[in-house]
Parts: C-alpha cells; sequence; structure tokens
C-alpha cells in the first residue's frame, strides 16, 4: 500500500506551476481545430516529441501518465487491455484512429481492447475528458481518446527504428512522408513480436510464457485540387497473434491462442465556400474487426467474432465574423455483428441516424462560449437528445485560462445486449449521464511553468449490467464519479523538462437497493500520480525517468466472485537516447528498474524488471 507516497508526491504536484500553450490547437473538443483558450474541457495532448522521448511500446503505457486515466492489462502485452477516463466504465470510453471510430461493435459492450494498439507510427494523442456526446454521439461518457498518425510536410523524409531486448522481444517501425504539387502523403509499417511473460500472475502458478505478435500499417493520401477543394484519403491496419491464459474459474496456463485484424478506412472531401466562411466536409468511414479464437494452436477456430462498422459524416461550419462560429452535422451510423461457435451462428445490424449543431460565440475579448445539441435515433430503442456547454476565460492574454463546461452523455447498448441469443434484451435504453467540470490553467511566465488543475463530477443512470436473476442485460445501475486532476510543467531551461500529473477519482456505486451501494466500482484506483523529469546533456546525450503510483483498488474473484483488494504499486523506468550523427541515434530504456511485483487485474501478470536496446535513423 502507498497512500502516504502518494500524498506527497501529490503535494509536490500542486505547488505553483505552469498552463498550457494557449496558441496550442486541438481537434478533439468539437471535430475541428481550435486553439486551447477556445476550449472549455480538459484536454490532455501528447506529441511527437514526447512519445519519441518515453520510449513507450504500447500507448496505454502513453495514456497511464494522464491524469483521470486508469487502465487494466489482463495479462503479457497483447491481451486484453481497458482504458477508464474519470472513473467510467472502460465500455464508455470513445476511441477514434485518424478521424475514425474504431469501438467494436461485436464486444459485449463495443469496448475498443488497446492490448493490439501499439505506438508503432502513431505522432499524437489528444485525451478528452468528461462527457461529450454532442459532436461523438454513443460512448462518450467518460471523454474520448483521439490517436493520431503524422501529416505530411514539404519535401520528402522518413524515420526507421528498431530495438531488441527482454523476452526475445524486437520491436521495428518506418515511415516515410512528403509533398509534391497537389500530393501530400505518407506510408508507415511496424512489426512488433515478443516471447512475453505469462498472462497468469506467478502467485497463481503462471510458468508458460504467452507470445505475442504484431504487424501495423498505417497509409494517408491528400489530393489538394484547388486551395479550397481537397480529397483525404487515410488507412490503418492491424494484425495481432496472441497466445493466452484462459479464465474459465481459476486462474491455470493454457494452451489457449487468438488471432484478430483491424481495418480502418476513411475517404473525406473537403471543400470551402464563400471566400472560406462556409467549410464542409463529406466523409465515409469504414472499421472492422475479426477476432478468432483457439483451444488449441493449429486447429480451427473454436469460435470467434467479427464487427463492421460504416458511417457517413457531414459537417459544415459556417464563420460569418470572428466572434462567431456555427457547426451543424449529420451522421449515419450501421453497426454490424456476427459470432460463430458453439455449434452456433448469428448476426445482427442497426441504424444509428443523428444531427447535431454548436455554436461558438467570443461576445467579449478573452471569452469564448459553445453550446450545443444532438439527437441520435436508434432503430432499435428510439431517440436520445443531448446538450452541452462550457466556457473558457482569460483575463491576460492566456496566461490564465478559467474553464468551466456541463456535458451530457449517452451510450447505445451494444448488438451483443440487445440480440445475444443467451443474455440479449431488445428492450434496453441507453446509458445516460451528466458531467460537471471546473479548472484553471495558470502560465507563470514563457511557458517555463504551467499548471492546470480541474475538479469534475460525473453522474450515470439506466447503466448496463448483467442481470443475475434473470440471466440478461439490463438497465441496472446508476454510478457517481467526482475528483480532482492536476498537471504540472517545468521547463526551468531549456534542457530540463519535468512533468507530473496527479488525479483523485471516487467513482462509486449509486444504484438503488444495490449489495455493493456506497462501494468502489471495481479496477478504479482512487489516487494515481505520474512524474517525468528528461534532460539533455551538453554533449547531446538524452537520459530522463518516469515514476508512476496507483493506489489500492479492488476487483472480483473469479471463482468466488468476492471483492477483492489489489494492492498500489508504484513502478519507475529510465531511458537514454544518444545522437552518433545528425541521422544516427541510439537509445535504450529500462522498465520497471526495481522490479516491483503488481497487478492492475486480479490474477494477471505483469512485467518485472526489463531492458532494451536500439537504434533510430532519420532522412
Amino acid at each position: 500500500m502507498i497512500r502516504t507516497g502518494i500524498s506527497l508526491l501529490a503535494l509536490l504536484a500542486a505547488t505553483p506551476a505552469l498552463a498550457e500553450d494557449a496558441d496550442e490547437i486541438v481537434v478533439t473538443a468539437l471535430g475541428i481545430a481550435q486553439p486551447t483558450d477556445e476550449v472549455g474541457q480538459a484536454v490532455t495532448v501528447i506529441d511527437e516529441k514526447t512519445i519519441e522521448t518515453r520510449q513507450n511500446v504500447s500507448v496505454v503505457d502513453l495514456l497511464m501518465t494522464t491524469p483521470g486515466v486508469r487502465f487494466n492489462r489482463t495479462g503479457s502485452l497483447g491481451n486484453v487491455t481497458s482504458v477508464s477516463l474519470r472513473g467510467a466504465e472502460t465500455t464508455q470510453t470513445l476511441v477514434l484512429i485518424d478521424g475514425v471510430k474504431v469501438n467494436d461493435p461485436s464486444g459485449i459492450g463495443d469496448q475498443y481492447d488497446f492490448g493490439n494498439l501499439l505506438v508503432g507510427n502513431i505522432r499524437r494523442i489528444e485525451v478528452l475528458r468528461g462527457s461529450n456526446s454532442i459532436a461523438y454521439g454513443s460512448q462518450a461518457i467518460g471523454g474520448v481518446v483521439n490517436i493520431m498518425t503524422g501529416i505530411p510536410g514539404e519535401g520528402f523524409g522518413g524515420k526507421a527504428s528498431v530495438d531488441y531486448g527482454y523476452a526475445d522481444t524486437l520491436n521495428a517501425k518506418a515511415d516515410v512522408s512528403g509533398a509534391s504539387g497537389i500530393l501530400s502523403g505518407g506510408v508507415g509499417v511496424a512489426y512488433f513480436r515478443t516471447d512475453g511473460i505469462s498472462a497468469v500472475a506467478p502467485d497463481f502458478g503462471g510458468s508458460e510464457k504467452d507470445g505475442y505478435e504484431n504487424i501495423t500499417g498505417n497509409a494517408r493520401l491528400k489530393i489538394a485540387f484547388t486551395d479550397d477543394v481537397s480529397l483525404d484519403l487515410r488507412g490503418y491496419y492491424i494484425h495481432g497473434d496472441l497466445d493466452y491464459d484462459s479464465f474459465f474459474g481459476a486462474p491455470t496456463d493454457s494452451p489457449d491462442a487468438a488471432r484478430s485484424s483491424q481495418y480502418i478506412g476513411y475517404a473525406g472531401l473537403n471543400f470551402a465556400l464563400f471566400d472560406g466562411k462556409l467549410t464542409n466536409r463529406a466523409a465515409v468511414t469504414w472499421y472492422q474487426q475479426d477476432r478468432d479464437y483457439y483451444f488449441l494452436r493449429g486447429n480451427a477456430p473454436d469460435f470467434g467474432y467479427s464487427g463492421t462498422n460504416l458511417r457517413f459524416e457531414y459537417e459544415s461550419v459556417y464563420q460569418p465574423i470572428d466572434e462567431v462560429k456555427l457547426l451543424l452535422g449529420y451522421e449515419h451510423e450501421r453497426p454490424d455483428y456476427e459470432f460463430f461457435g458453439f455449434g452456433s451462428r448469428e448476426s445482427h445490424r442497426a441504424n444509428i441516424d443523428s444531427v447535431y449543431a454548436l455554436a461558438i460565440v467570443k461576445p467579449v475579448e478573452g471569452l469564448s462560449m459553445t453550446a450545443g445539441v444532438r439527437q441520435d435515433d436508434h432503430s432499435q430503442f428510439g431517440g436520445a437528445t443531448t446538450f452541452g456547454a462550457n466556457a473558457n476565460y482569460t483575463p491576460n492574454g492566456g496566461a490564465t485560462n478559467f474553464r468551466m463546461s456541463y456535458g451530457e452523455g449517452f451510450k447505445a447498448p451494444s448488438l451483443y445486449q440487445l440480440y445475444d441469443t443467451f443474455s440479449g434484451n431488445p428492450n434496453l435504453k441507453p446509458e445516460r449521464s451528466k458531467s460537471y467540470d471546473i479548472g484553471i490553467d495558470q502560465n507563470l511566465g514563457s511557458d517555463r511553468a504551467v499548471l492546470s488543475v480541474t475538479g469534475f463530477w460525473r453522474d450515470t443512470r439506466d447503466q448496463l449490467n448483467y442481470d443475475n436473476t434473470t440471466f440478461t442485460y439490463g438497465n441496472l445501475d446508476r454510478t457517481r464519479a467526482k475528483g480532482v486532476e492536476t498537471t504540472l510543467t517545468l521547463r526551468p531551461v531549456d534542457a530540463l523538462t519535468f512533468t507530473a500529473a496527479y488525479s483523485y477519482v471516487d467513482a462509486r456505486d449509486r444504484s438503488p437497493g444495490s449489495a455493493t451501494r456506497g462501494e468502489r466500482l471495481l479496477r478504479r484506483a482512487a489516487n494515481a500520480v505520474s512524474t517525468s523529469v528528461d534532460y539533455v546533456w551538453s554533449f547531446g546525450l538524452s537520459t530522463g525517468a518516469t515514476v508512476t503510483m496507483v493506489s489500492d483498488s479492488v476487483d472480483l474473484d473469479p471463482v468466488t466472485r468476492n471483492r477483492i483488494q489489489i494492492d498500489g504499486y508504484a513502478v519507475a523506468d529510465i531511458r537514454a537516447s544518444f545522437p552518433i550523427t545528425d541521422n544516427l541515434e541510439i537509445y535504450g530504456r529500462i522498465d520497471n528498474l526495481f522490479d516491483q511485483e503488481y497487478a492492475t487485474a486480479y490474477g494477471y501478470g505483469t512485467y518485472g524488471r526489463s531492458a532494451y536496446g536500439g537504434v533510430r535513423v532519420r532522412f
């Protein structure tokens, strides 16, 4: 247990510090490019420099240093990995990859599994915390994770890297991009393999290593026919091949295996009218995930799932004057779910039509206000209307920003929850939430010190859960989450960067008559702190470290189904890189430096001390 350590670090993280760059542009708040001083919601950006410096392999390892984020992984890399924002259910996190919604329609709750999402050639991640269904519709009750690959610049260039280390782990990636005339584009590929560790924790008898292989590809092409008309084409592919341990009953090593493939596509036409005052985007997106499971590798799959989601999106942004911006949008979505195995096969489909309207108004200097409404019509349960509003005020040109927001969220029942032969319930209603937050960003001079503090509160009703009396899904639960998020960035000199993030998340069951009413929700630690420091020495060497501390959480024993405590933990990682030439660099890291034994999910293993080294080239 590490409550004392967390309290001390939280106190340090709350000392006076510095605010986000008001000139930074984010796209996740409303789905359009906005300066941060126009956004009243809490958005964290993980930029390209940070991604490269940290040397992380999994996207979740980057997200865990963001305030308000909790995650759990069921064993070795590649196993099911879930992300919760501000204590919401992991099924209530909306995920975008290069503008495409990738929540899996074949999952029990449309949850996106981060297990196969490796860093690869990802260049930027934005995390929006708080309910935001106006811009994104279903799923965004906890918030939005927006994953982006690189946007090609002028000329041609590329980079490649390869590293090797613990458990015969090989990690290689390369990408090239460029622009010429009306064309710009890029392509990248990444390969990862490892012998891994046992998905079952050693304390539960796990000894057999569960290996993993991942192949990821990405591509994009933009054709700028004129200054006002362009075509965007994007694609992303992920294939994972995993050995895992089955958890039907007591944890035990097993020969189970799984293969999954994700196909992501985007085609969008952008065109502007009236001297750029009216911009339009019409797009078609496609997401498909196929998952096959094997009780014994080498045989035909014993069961499997396939989920697809075809979407049409149209959005219009009209800016008659600098102080007013109006957004109108329409979306059509068709999720499709298929299952085979255990002597049965089934397929189900739904249609969702949505319209939304937003207004951004700047009535006085330094004040930006946003409000909107959205109507979603689902072919099964009917309509859902959501509202949202936020404001950002700076009295001193961006040195201080006051933020506040109110957001409503909803989540449509998944096709599995609606139509599964054994547990489905076609009478389900959507989950609904109301979210409030208020915050301040303070810049204490030339971006050398930036402090951000946010308080939040969210109530969720009609939350879906499995009813153990009827053996079907029902709108059974009510939950409440409240807390505080703090981030601090210090750059006392150009060579030194210090960042810290602390969040307190009090997420509890508020369901009337529930045996666990008032208890903390599962796998959501109350306290989490992350601190990172990086220094570039005068002779070129870069060194850095990240320490993450997470307090106790609660899980269920897989056999007795009783609540059980998972002890908190502290993990330290160190890293270094050194440029041999302008285009050649060597790098390395040690994860879990002190070989801490810990768990993020009861009974599942985590990596001990592990070291890796590699080389990176740019051209």
